[in-house]
């Protein structure tokens, strides 16, 4: 009998030095989930090597009822932006809107105007060339038919620093890499500002170059079309790249014919310049010449308004934040947070003020490293369970249901509505009953939110993966987490 015991405790020696140490806080949680979770993270192939911090907290008193490496801090990816939307709504407000205006301090005279006219931005990330046209209206109503100066873009609001400090070279020409600017224009209304929209249509026949149609209609970028029709069993391979510091886009390779378009949205240089050209084009629309040339520079105090425009207030602006994940968006909120309460639309006053306000809600910003308002960086570092924290106090801020809103809905098919997760978890059980932010970046995937499971209990989880080798299998990982987490309770 007793050799029988002393092999029994040898047997569970070899498979416990077999087991990845796993840090799990199983207090109050039912076995079932606690099991089920940990034996996924040990055994999945795609997790070997790779690093997973997992928070589970009761939503309605905050205790963690699962920890899986829930202190080790992660690159959050966009999951960052949990933390710069909920700043942005304790500084700025539900009711906040970003202004632009057209001011001049020259003189009118017989329906010309003797001197420079200026566009000036206030950070305003929801610009259309509809936008731009409207105020180019409000100046026609002046009775100016003609401007003797310059058309000048102002975006002195923020400062001139154009990419955050960690952006990849390689993201400089995509839309989620777009150029910060106070003065910008977005292509559509999904709001990627700072760039312009790509369609590339096959020819009627095989041979011919392909059809494209930049949004919106400008001669600021110039296309290079180098891109074929094939015949309709060919490839479909389209290249669309601009040039370092230039606005020229080449497209190559080849489209077959009767196949549907092939849409890239692309990041211009100098965002300011791009939106004081939409501008100038507007003007020239409703009829106003311009006998000066596009510049960019600062309008005087003294300079009186000709026209504005406000965009949406900012709980409607969070949703093409949130459920599309728009980086843009969350570094123009870290500015213009520093330029509110600091008086630097910069990202060094931005993100203090961001550490300052997230720390409001026991977040433990000591734990942490902040580089950024999107989660661009792969140097940010946020731990699963302070991000948890975070979810489980702005339950009680009066701007919450804000908050909530803007996350996508599992399975949800509408864009705005489902955001990043409207292809996802479409499992009746779990359909539209989880609220979260999703992120991507390379080696990096990330989900934090709200969950209704199976008992109707509410749930905060946030699931971050590191250093994966083949980061599109951890939305497949994840998926598999939150459902069993669903099912479980």
């Amino acid at each position: 009998m007793k050799k029988i015991k002393f092999y029994i405790l040898i047997l569970i020696t070899v498979i416990d030095a077999a087991v990845p140490s796993i840090h799990v806080n199983a207090m109050n949680s039912p076995k079932n989930m606690v099991q089920q979770l940990t034996q996924l993270i040990v055994n999945e192939p795609d997790l070997k090597g790779a690093i997973a911090g997992i928070s589970i907290r009761n939503a309605a008193n905050g205790e963690i009822i699962y920890d899986h490496q829930g202190d080790v801090r992660l690159r959050p990816a966009s999951n960052m932006k949990l933390m710069t939307a909920a700043a942005a709504l304790n500084v700025l407000g539900e009711k906040y809107r970003f202004k632009t205006e057209v001011l001049s301090d020259a003189p009118v005279k017989k329906q010309t105007l003797k001197g420079n006219l200026y566009l000036k931005g206030y950070g305003d990330p929801t610009l259309l060339k509809s936008d731009f046209d409207n105020m180019a209206l409000e100046i026609r109503k002046h009775g100016i038919k003609r401007i003797k100066g310059n058309v000048i873009g102002d975006d002195s609001h923020y400062d001139n620093q154009r990419y955050s400090l960690d952006l990849p070279w390689s993201d400089e020409t995509t839309y989620y890499g777009a150029q910060i600017s106070a003065l910008t224009a977005a292509p559509t209304n999904d709001y990627d500002s700072g760039s312009v929209q790509v369609e590339i249509k096959p020819g009627s026949e095989t041979g011919d170059r392909v059809h494209v149609i930049v949004t919106p209609k400008t001669n600021y970028v110039k296309i290079i079309n180098q891109a074929i029709t094939v015949e309709a069993d060919g490839k479909k391979e389209i290249k669309v790249e601009r040039e370092h510091a230039k606005n020229i886009i080449t497209i190559d390779g080849t489209i077959p014919v009767n196949t549907k378009p092939v849409n890239e949205w692309i990041g211009v240089w100098d965002p300011t310049r791009y939106a004081t050209t939409l501008f100038k084009q507007s003007l020239a629309k409703h009829g106003i010449k311009v006998s000066g040339k596009i510049k960019t520079g600062t309008v005087s105090n003294t300079a009186n308004v000709l026209a504005s425009h406000q965009s949406m207030p900012l709980s409607e602006l969070l949703i093409p934040f949130m459920k599309l994940s728009n980086n843009g968006h969350a570094e123009v909120l870290v500015k213009e947070m520093g330029k509110v309460v600091l008086g630097e639309g910069s990202w060094e006053k931005g993100l203090e003020v961001l550490e300052t306000e997230v720390s409001k809600f026991g977040v433990n910003t000591k734990t942490m490293v902040i580089r950024d308002g999107s989660g661009v960086s792969h140097v940010d570092l946020i731990p699963a369970n302070q991000l948890s924290q975070l979810l489980f106090a702005v339950q009680e801020e009066k701007w919450f249901p804000s908050y909530l809103h803007s996350l996508p809905v599992a399975g949800a098919p509408e864009k705005m509505t489902g955001g990043t997760l409207r292809y996802r978890l479409k499992d009746p059980a779990v359909q539209g009953k989880i609220e979260a932010k999703t992120g991507t970046i390379s080696t990096v995937s990330s989900i934090s939110g709200y969950i209704k499971t199976k008992s109707g209990q509410s749930l905060i989880f946030s699931i971050l993966l590191n250093n994966l080798v083949i980061d599109e299998k951890a939305k497949k990982i994840e998926d598999r987490l939150i459902q069993l987490i669903a099912y479980t309770l």
